[in-house]
């Protein structure tokens, strides 16, 4: 698949089962990853691979999360069923590092971002498909120690990644460019 077609047809997948990416391929993901756009080259991100076992222990994190903000017994299914629905998660953290002050922290976790797309479109290239799921749990206490992060980080993705248990439909038509697009 060209790289065009690649960024306009590409979407989220909920359904994913085994095989997640091999070791190789998990390198070939994160190059891409490490060539996003980042000003000041402060490599404003770590990355978490979490599969097998570890998918239990993020599940405890994650439920961990639900009881520390008291969010409930929905939460709590959702919780436990995240980490079972892809083979692979990789948690994306922006380290910010506010002492560099040509490079706002802002800026930082758009590198960490961006770097979390590459991540994406690397596999989709690789073929698989994936999902980028944040919200309140990514604040727990012990997920954030768990991943190794220091009160400035930000968890700004869990990327469930796998291969689609089920194709979904791509809408391959332009979108109207008109309320997104001006010029001057």
């Amino acid at each position: 698949m060209d790289a065009l077609t690649l960024l306009t047809q590409r979407k989220s997948n909920k359904k994913l089962t085994a095989p997640a990416p091999s070791q190789v391929q998990l390198e070939q993901m994160f190059q891409a990853a490490l060539h996003a756009p980042d000003h000041g080259k402060l490599e404003p991100y770590h990355f978490v691979v979490i599969q097998g076992t570890g998918l239990s222990k993020l599940e405890s994190l994650l439920k961990a999360a639900v009881a520390e903000f008291e969010l409930g017994e929905e939460r709590l299914k959702k919780a436990e069923n995240f980490a079972r629905r892809a083979p692979m998660v990789i948690a994306v953290i922006a380290k910010i590092n506010h002492e560099v002050k040509k490079v706002p922290g802002w800026e930082q976790m758009l590198t960490a971002g961006a770097a979390t797309y590459a991540i994406q479109l690397a596999g989709n290239a690789l073929g698989f498909e994936s999902f980028w799921a944040t919200g309140p749990l990514v604040e727990g206490r012990e997920l954030r120690e768990a991943f190794g992060c220091d009160k400035n980080d930000k968890i700004v993705a869990l990327l469930q990644i796998g291969t689609a248990a089920e194709k979904l439909e791509r809408d391959c038509k332009p979108k109207d460019l008109s309320r997104f697009v001006t010029h001057l």
